[in-house]
């Protein structure tokens, strides 16, 4: 989401200039300058991010053609009707 005051936000690449774990640490910094009510605000946004980045996914999902009645059709499958996969294959 971009906004005038806050700068584009890019597909991830800008993790290559910055390592996931440079910014836990940095984050770990900041969070100990917070109030217990601050901590709470940024908890409720970091909770929304995730939602919306799994809500992403789904849609991504469902957006497959068939995914969706394929699944539903796997679940729907006796276990009797799968084969061991060690006698499918005997060089695995």
């Amino acid at each position: 989401m971009n906004t005038p005051d806050s700068p584009p936000m890019d597909d991830g690449s800008s993790t290559d200039l910055v390592s996931v774990a440079e910014l836990q640490n940095h984050l770990n910094d900041l969070l100990k300058q917070l109030s217990p009510e601050r901590l709470q605000v940024l908890a409720d946004f970091a909770a929304y991010l995730a939602n919306a980045e799994s809500e992403t996914a789904t849609q991504e999902l469902l957006a497959i053609p068939g995914l969706l009645q394929r699944v539903k059709h796997n679940q729907a499958t006796l276990k009797a009707q799968y084969s061991n996969w060690r006698t499918l294959r005997s060089d695995v």
